[in-house]
């Protein structure tokens, strides 16, 4: 637990179930800008900002797996010290022993609610934002269409594959079911991108009604996947942290003794499970120490205002010369150097050597 904001009794205020709703978007934010200030310096990360969807949702996928089997909390609300409850309701006779006093008795999540609830933490939200980039694609096609045009893309390779008399009519018919399953595909995508408003709009509303209605303390359900799914979001006492240390490690020496093979085998299988249970343990502050570190840490020079003037010296560039892992331009003693020194780009920090300096030259 990092956060704890005011607030008495087990039920938590607004403002701590908005903030850890609000964090993985955040966290998101946060790992898509340092992974493309990465991507400038390593061209290797532009790969990770091409499946950014994928790669996001399998990082929560872990985390929010790891976090529901261990402390029965999603990975945002344990660390502000909450906890998912399944709601029970009473009899009349055991109210006394109720603690809320409004005969509902809240135990620990089952099986299938952990696994209900990694669905609506993690796999919605994926689906959710494939179809906001399949809308704001098609919004896309129909505004160009409407600037310039729409294309006829029906006539594009009819006519050369018509005139062409060496082709086989295997590869005409390959290209027919291509064209088909495109039209397919684009069909599919107009509908999702007609329905998504709707859906969006709906999803917001309930979203707004179920936190109002929280806010008003007219519910116990933040959210409508938490009323589905029968949960409450409570506050774990101190008692329940001390519990939850304990739990883990019987989780953890039961998934020991299951190990089966030679001595060595076991040896090398304990070993991978220590720097999982280690990278786990540690994912909630590392993940977010490890951005905000990111942020603070050193960063190349700035570029100058005037765009004829060398980042180094600040003076009017003198026998211009790029730098061609990064495609900055500066003074040829300048660049050359700070490379031969540093064995770097002064800007984007990515590694260069002499030999990635190139002269430039005018045509006159």
């Amino acid at each position: 637990m990092l956060f704890q904001v005011g607030g008495q009794g087990s039920r938590p205020t607004f403002f701590e179930m908005a903030a850890a709703q609000q964090l993985p978007a955040s966290l998101r934010a946060a790992l898509t800008y340092s992974i493309g200030v990465l991507a400038l310096r390593r061209p290797l990360f532009h790969k990770v900002l091409d499946f950014e969807d994928e790669f996001f949702g399998l990082l929560m996928l872990v985390l929010e797996t790891h976090s529901l089997r261990t402390t029965d909390a999603s990975f945002s609300e344990s660390l502000y010290g909450l906890r998912r409850r399944s709601i029970k309701i009473r009899a009349e006779k055991d109210d006394s022993r109720s603690k809320s006093g409004d005969g509902i008795h809240h135990v620990g999540l089952e099986k299938h609610q952990r696994v209900l609830s990694v669905v609506f933490l993690v796999v919605l939200p994926y689906f959710k934002s494939k179809l906001h980039a399949i809308y704001n694609k098609e919004r896309e096609a129909r505004l160009r269409a409407s600037l310039w045009g729409q294309n006829d893309e029906t006539n594009d390779d009819s006519g050369y594959f018509n005139e062409g008399e060496g082709f086989p009519v295997s590869s005409e018919t390959s290209v027919t079911e291509t064209s088909l399953r495109a039209r397919l595909k684009k069909k599919i995508q107009k509908i999702l991108a007609a329905c998504y408003p709707w859906l969006h709009a709906s999803g917001e509303g309930l979203s707004f009604s179920y936190q109002l209605l929280y806010l008003l303390d007219a519910t116990g359900f933040y959210s409508l996947g938490l009323h589905a799914l029968g949960i409450h979001v409570c506050r774990a006492s101190g008692q329940e942290l001390m519990d939850t240390s304990s739990r883990i490690s019987k989780i953890r020496s039961r998934e020991r003794e299951r190990l089966r093979g030679p001595p060595w085998l076991k040896a090398v299988q304990g070993a991978l499970l220590t720097c999982t249970y280690t990278m786990l343990d540690y994912a909630q502050t590392g993940l977010i120490a490890a951005v905000f570190i990111f942020k603070v840490a050193k960063e190349g020079i700035q570029l100058p205002h005037d765009r004829t003037s060398c980042p180094l010296c600040s003076q009017k560039r003198a026998n211009p010369s790029v730098v061609t892992v990064s495609g900055f331009v500066f003074c040829y003693a300048c660049i050359f150097k700070y490379v031969s020194q540093y064995e770097r780009c002064p800007i984007t920090l990515m590694p260069a050597t002499a030999d990635h300096i190139r002269r430039l030259f005018h045509d006159f």
